[in-house]
C-alpha cells in the first residue's frame, strides 16, 4: 500500500518545480542537524571548487563567489584562474575577495589560454583531495558540498560523484531541474549527463593529465570519460539531490547548444576517442 501511494504521488508527475521543492528540498532543521554533523567529523574531507574566469559580469562572478563562500559545509577551497580578463572590474574583485578569505586563492595568467589552459592554472593550486567544478556565472545551493561530503563518506571507494541540477532564469526562479540516472556508461558515450555538480578525486584528475587543450566546449565531457575509464562502475556514484544551479543567459549552454556551437565538435573528438580507447 505504501508503495501505491508513492506511485500515485501527483507531485512524481508534476510540471510544478517550484511544489516538488516544497516537497523535497532540504529543511532548514535538516540544514542545522548536516552543519552540526560537519562541525563534529574527526577528519574532513576536503573540497576544492575549481572556477575558471573570464570576463563575466561582475555581479554573477561575486554571487558564484557568494555562493561559495555561503556553503553549509565549511572545509573547502576556491581555486580560481583568471584568463587575463579584459574587463578592468574583475580582478579588483577576485583581489578582494581573496582578501577577505584565506580559502579563496586566485591565480592572474599572463597570457589568455581558453578554459581549458585556464581550468588547468586553477587546478595546479588545489590542494585538496577532492575538486569540483563551477562555472564563473553559476550557483551552488548553500547544501551542495555538505551533501558531497556525506557521499564521500558513504562511499569510500568512489572516485567520481554527480549530482542532480537545474537552472535558474534572470528573475531568480529555478526552473527545468535534470533529474538523472545511476551512472550509464552507454548514456555518457553520447551525452554528459554528469556535468554538474561533478566532483572528481584530485589524484585521480592529475593522473589523467587535467584539462586537454584542443577540447574546449567539452572539456568536462573528455575529462569524465578519460576518468571513467580508469574505474569500476560502482567507483563512479550519482547523488540524487540538485546542487547546482546552471544560469540562463544568452552566452551559455544553459541556453542552447547553439550559444557554444563548437562545443558540438569537440564532443564528437571527445567521444570518438574515448571509443578507440575502449576498443
Amino acid at each position: 500500500l505504501d508503495r501505491l501511494r508513492r506511485l500515485s504521488d501527483p507531485l512524481r508527475f508534476s510540471l510544478d518545480y517550484e511544489a516538488w521543492l516544497a516537497e523535497f528540498g532540504t529543511t532548514e532543521l535538516e540544514k542545522e542537524a548536516m552543519q552540526a554533523w560537519a562541525v563534529a567529523l574527526a577528519e574532513p574531507a576536503e573540497i576544492a571548487v575549481l572556477m575558471p574566469v573570464f570576463n563575466p559580469k561582475p555581479e554573477w562572478l561575486q554571487a558564484a563567489i557568494a555562493s561559495v563562500q555561503a556553503q553549509l559545509y565549511p572545509h573547502w577551497q576556491l581555486c580560481i584562474a583568471d584568463d587575463c580578463s579584459t574587463d578592468p572590474r574583475i580582478r579588483p574583485l577576485l583581489e578582494a575577495a581573496m582578501a577577505a578569505d584565506s580559502r579563496i586563492q586566485v591565480v592572474f595568467r599572463e597570457r589568455n589560454g581558453h578554459i581549458c589552459a585556464s581550468s588547468n592554472s586553477a587546478l595546479e593550486l588545489v590542494q585538496a583531495p577532492w575538486l569540483a567544478l563551477l562555472d564563473h556565472d553559476d550557483l551552488l545551493p548553500d547544501d551542495a558540498l555538505i551533501w558531497v561530503a556525506q557521499a564521500i563518506q558513504a562511499h569510500p571507494e568512489a572516485r567520481l560523484f554527480y549530482s542532480d541540477e537545474d537552472k535558474i532564469n534572470p528573475n531568480g526562479k529555478r526552473l527545468d531541474p535534470y533529474f538523472k540516472g545511476d551512472w550509464n556508461p552507454v548514456l555518457i558515450e553520447s551525452q554528459n549527463f554528469f556535468c554538474h555538480l561533478g566532483v572528481y578525486s584530485t589524484d585521480l584528475v592529475r593522473q589523467v593529465g587535467g584539462f586537454r587543450e584542443g577540447l574546449e566546449g567539452a572539456q568536462d565531457h573528455d575529462l569524465v570519460l578519460r576518468c571513467s575509464e580508469m574505474l569500476r562502475r560502482d567507483q563512479i556514484v550519482h547523488i540524487r539531490r540538485v546542487l547546482y544551479h546552471w544560469r540562463i543567459h544568452s552566452e551559455s549552454t544553459s541556453s542552447g547548444v547553439n550559444a557554444k556551437s563548437y562545443s558540438i565538435r569537440s564532443a564528437e573528438c571527445a567521444i570518438s576517442e574515448h571509443l578507440q580507447r575502449s576498443a
